[in-house]
């Protein structure tokens, strides 16, 4: 099984840039999109509905604002829109699929913002998660993808000591990831890939990704018993269209 994320950063802007046939080529059995800041229904969205597979949409209350959404040729068992929690699911930042082999977690983690406003925001909705995949594990093992918006280790960002304290590289973020592994998950990029300069994201700004100036914010993370069947994971790195790349993961 293919199972590709990606932080659209608008997919109706992704569409206009190549996402479709992105799409074809990679034919992966299930994509996990992240700020897509639409929801169904939506006329210019109408590209988007390819036969092969199905859509699950949680889009934010707010207008032109964060939303998760899937695609799967699989039929999910269930769909779960949010983690229960009513200030965090009206931002459409989860959406959950429940699989015949685990649960499929998809999640646009909030940013902390630049003066750290968000900060006790995103550790809460973090900690709300982290209860929610727990209690989703002991049924099935999990696959949990998105945005985490953290760099988890320095290793994982261009710039260790001037990002410092910075929202997307706090030492309370960073701690969260910590505890998340400590649970037995696992990063399966890691598994993989041990050395440095591999990012997902990167400022629009001042040439950063021709420079590969970047943070690596975009993960599968998965219950450590799905580690034997990992297969593959990547970072597509190459592939443009939103200041993020999509990252890929392949089990077997």
């Amino acid at each position: 099984m293919k199972i590709i994320s990606w932080n659209v950063n608008g997919i109706r802007a992704c569409l206009k840039k190549g996402l479709l046939d992105f799409i074809k080529q990679e034919a992966a059995d299930i994509y996990c999109f992240q700020e897509t800041k639409a929801s169904p229904g939506i006329e210019d969205i109408a590209p988007l509905e390819l036969t092969d597979y199905q859509q699950h949409w949680h889009h934010a209350e707010k207008k032109g604002y964060s939303g998760t959404m899937i695609l799967t040729r699989e039929e999910p068992l269930s769909v779960v829109r949010g983690i229960d929690k009513k200030g965090f699911d009206q931002e459409g930042r989860a959406i959950t699929l429940e699989l015949d082999d685990f649960y499929l977690v998809n999640v646009y983690f909030p940013n902390a913002a630049r003066d750290l406003a968000r900060l006790d925001f995103k550790l809460d909705f973090n900690n709300r998660l982290l209860r929610f995949i727990e209690s989703l594990g002991k049924q099935k093992p999990i696959v949990l993808t998105g945005d985490f918006n953290v760099s988890h280790k320095e290793i994982d960002i261009a710039r260790p000591k001037a990002n410092r304290g910075s929202a997307g590289f706090t030492d309370e973020e960073r701690a969260w990831f910590d505890r998340l592994l400590e649970k037995g998950y696992v990063d399966t990029f890691r598994q993989f890939t041990q050395d440095g300069d591999h990012y997902t994201w990167w400022s629009y700004m001042h040439n950063a990704r021709s420079k590969n100036i970047g943070w690596r914010l975009d993960y599968f993370i998965v219950s450590g018993e799905l580690v034997p069947k990992l297969r593959q994971s990547d970072i597509l790195s190459h592939v443009l269209g939103s200041d993020h790349c999509p990252v890929r993961v392949v089990m077997g």
